[in-house]
């Protein structure tokens, strides 16, 4: 006799189908949209000392990439919230293709400020790329929320390969200099942009969008603190060191193409852990892979001055990619803590919105920092955040213990 599935068992095939197909797809578009990261941070100090009218402006086209990224964050979480996260997946990819269009314009009519214009859109794409993350944590089941995190992100290993191999192999194609690499750039988003329209994500009910905490409420959790001061240095110092590394590489005699080497094993640094760290998070919890991760951040600046050679920059780099990776996914897994399902999408932005505004700072320092007191003062720097994240931590951990006594 055979026995027929019922339809509460198809229905679980389904939803798990489905769930798979998503986090599949945002990890395919996670791997080519971070393609666009990878290329701005290749080129942008690069194009910039190449353009700006002073060499203090040199490293204002990243800054600028990052205040997209900020201003980005709270319009997306609106959107998502009214229209689905697949509107704002496709209204990010038509930045991309924005941004690298625009690029090639400003480097062929040597235009700074329109090259700046064009960072700003790549900043806008780059804060809906780094939402998948939520979205695949939000289509999972609680138990392999951790898991879908770090999976999508972990296609960022590729973003890391073809991001520097995309400048490596196009930058002397077209005169002037990376042109090619900016059209190639604006291909590679519209190509994320197809894969995007597959992703099948539930739009929010009226009563899903009306319900739920008050922000003030949810932001005042101690462990949601926490969480954002992890997620701002984890992020500030990767793309504070980050940001300077190409430029100091070529103000210490080093080749573009070592830079652009060097920024590929970090970026495949910054997401190659994700195959692992969602297990980790799941096995040693969210606060003992952070705690992890600031730590190899600290080491990456201790062996940064320790020479100025090519190794001495790529270790630093690598471990920077490394520690970033822990910290990073690892506050955004205490994030997912922090909040109800109806609120997911105000909360994640309120959060990307904090991390990523105070990366401004470090960015529109970095340039000036570096062009006044070198690339060792940019790396003493580094320790201050670290202190306060740590500080931070062990604060949480004894509230926490004194709360169980």
């Amino acid at each position: 006799m055979t026995v027929s599935s019922s339809p509460l068992g198809q229905d679980a095939a389904t939803a798990i189908r489905q769930e798979r197909s998503n986090v599949v797809r945002l990890a395919v578009a996670q791997a080519l949209a971070g393609a666009n990261s990878t290329i701005v941070y290749a080129t942008g100090a690069v194009v910039g000392d190449m353009l700006a009218p002073s060499k203090a402006l040199a490293t204002l086209p990243v800054s600028i990439f990052v205040v997209g990224m900020a201003l980005c964050t709270l319009p997306a979480g609106m959107i998502a919230e009214r229209y689905g996260r697949r509107t704002v997946f496709l209204l990010g990819a038509a930045s991309g293709i924005l941004a690298g269009l625009i690029a090639a314009l400003a480097v062929f009519h040597q235009s700074f400020w329109l090259f700046c214009v064009s960072t700003f859109f790549g900043g806008v794409y780059a804060a809906v790329v780094l939402s998948f993350r939520f979205a695949a944590a939000d289509c999972a089941a609680p138990e392999r929320r951790a898991r879908a995190l770090s999976a999508v992100m972990a296609g960022g290993v590729f973003a890391g390969v073809i991001g520097p191999q995309l400048v490596t192999h196009t930058m002397y194609l077209w005169v002037p200099m990376f042109v090619a690499t900016f059209v190639g750039q604006a291909a590679v988003a519209a190509l994320s942009a197809i894969i995007l329209a597959g992703v099948d994500l539930p739009r929010p009910t009226a009563a899903e969008r009306s319900a739920g905490r008050p922000l003030g409420i949810i932001v005042r959790q101690p462990r949601f603190i926490l969480a954002v001061i992890c997620g701002v240095v984890s992020y500030l110092l990767m793309n504070f060191l980050m940001t300077a590394a190409p430029l100091a590489m070529k103000l210490c005699g080093l080749s573009q193409e070592s830079a652009n080497l060097g920024l590929q094993w970090h970026v495949i640094a910054m997401y190659a852990p994700s195959f692992w760290t969602g297990r980790l998070i799941t096995r040693f919890g969210a606060t003992a892979v952070v705690a992890v991760g600031l730590a190899l951040i600290a080491a990456s600046s201790a062996v940064g001055l320790l020479g100025i050679e090519v190794v001495h920059f790529w270790a630093t780099l690598i471990l920077l990619g490394i520690g970033w990776n822990f910290g990073f996914i690892g506050a955004s897994a205490m994030v997912l803590e922090c909040h109800r399902p109806e609120e997911k999408e105000r909360v994640q932005s309120f959060n990307d919105f904090v991390v990523f505004g105070t990366m401004m700072v470090g960015s529109f320092l970095s340039g000036g920092l570096l062009s006044l007191f070198g690339w060792s003062t940019v790396l003493l720097l580094s320790f201050a955040p670290l202190l306060i994240a740590v500080i931070a931590l062990i604060g949480l951990l004894r509230w926490t213990a004194t709360r169980r006594g």
